[in-house]
């Protein structure tokens, strides 16, 4: 045979060769183990509903603001002569105490000229009435010393009042919170001297929503006492003091009545007692401070808290039922807080809803749970696959 012909007949069977020889290595090749089908259901968490009382605690804020609080003004005219040491921004002072003296000279006159004036119609109306008993004087003229006399009398009374007004004092024990008068200088009536309060309670105005209201036993206006309060839900005032986070006991112990033409809330009025602390233990409250306030509330029976997280929207949660299908549900939903929304109707306890967030969920949707995906991974089945990759 010819080189030529050899060189064209070498090429194919190359070839023949190449391909049998990749035939023959491929079936030497061990069979790869068979899989099972993989279950491409979207995997979420559950959690399994259950019922519960629960006590709701009402979050509000208000600042603090003295339940009584007084300006100061002068009844008399006169200069201030003496002024106590207490009158002074953040003085405290006790009940009927003395806190500036207007200058009495001329009310002492005053009283002096009154006292002498009475006297006299004193001795006039004796005179009188003896001369009337012996038929010598007019039933008239008794009549005009009666009124003389009765006039000198009120005129004493007016003196002394005016000279007792030249003491500035309070029916309470208090604090001053500001003084607008100084030694020296002269007032008259109406002149603002300074303003104070009373320490025996303090104040703080809670705004509360309709919701709220719902869940806050606000006293009835008829409850409220004498002293402008009754006895309604506790209160946890809390505040940054120094630092820390500072708590006081307080009560509500009305409401102001009325809705707010504005924000439609209702305030209600809670009451601390001594919050200066000047008759009891414990940090002080002052005045003007700004406190978050949690109100105890009612009690709720049979109510379902789920997570805030596994809402859809504003009331609907995704239920799975026993065929791990998606259920959507509207919920009645009773009350919301920073962790959980609280359910009325709409779902049972026992029943599951889950907690993962779904884009685009469908009644019907079919998911696997974590809880029987760990379940199918058995230690059976890993030990098998561990002695195959042994093999």
């Amino acid at each position: 045979m010819k080189p030529v012909y050899r060189k064209f007949l070498l090429i194919p069977i190359i070839f023949v060769v190449a391909g049998l020889a990749t035939f023959g290595l491929s079936k030497m090749k061990p069979e790869a183990p068979k899989q099972d089908a993989e279950n491409l259901d979207l995997l979420v968490e559950v959690i399994e509903l259950e019922a519960s009382t629960q006590n709701f605690a009402i979050r509000s804020q208000g600042t603090v603001r003295p339940r009584t609080q007084t300006i100061l003004s002068a009844e008399v005219s006169g200069s201030v002569i003496s002024i106590s040491p207490k009158l002074i921004a953040g003085g405290v002072f006790a009940k009927d105490e003395v806190l500036m003296r207007i200058d009495p000279t001329n009310y002492t006159v005053a009283v002096d000229r009154a006292e002498a004036l009475l006297a006299q119609r004193q001795i006039e109306f004796d005179g009188a009435t003896k001369l009337r008993s012996q038929g010598y004087r007019a039933e008239s003229e008794y009549a005009s010393a009666a009124a003389a006399l009765a006039a000198a009398r009120a005129d004493v009374v007016a003196a002394r009042r005016n000279l007792e007004r030249t003491y500035i004092r309070l029916p309470y024990e208090g604090m001053v919170l500001s003084k607008e008068s100084d030694l020296g200088q002269f007032v008259n009536p109406g002149t603002r001297l300074g303003v104070t309060f009373a320490t025996d309670y303090a104040e703080v105005r809670l705004p509360l929503t309709d919701q709220d209201l719902a869940f806050v036993e606000i006293p009835d206006p008829r409850e409220v006492t004498r002293s402008g309060g009754a006895d309604g839900p506790l209160v946890k005032l809390t505040a940054i003091q120094k630092g820390k986070r500072t708590e006081w006991d307080a009560q509500i112990v009305r409401s102001e009545g009325v809705v707010d033409e504005k924000s439609r809330v209702t305030y209600a009025v809670a009451r601390i007692v001594d919050p200066y602390r000047l008759h009891s233990s414990g940090p002080s409250l002052p005045i003007g401070t700004f406190v978050a306030a949690s109100i105890a509330g009612s009690k709720a029976v049979d109510v379902i808290a789920v997570p805030r997280g596994a809402l859809r929207g504003a009331d609907q949660v995704l239920v799975v039922n026993d065929d791990n299908e998606i259920e959507i549900r509207t919920v009645d939903i009773l009350r919301t807080d920073s962790k959980f929304a609280y359910l009325r109707g709409g779902v049972s306890a026992g029943e599951r809803i889950t907690t993962t967030a779904i884009e685009a969920p469908t009644n019907g949707m079919a998911v696997r749970t974590e809880a029987e995906d760990s379940a199918d991974d058995s230690p059976g089945d890993a030990q098998v696959a561990s002695q195959d990759s042994e093999e």
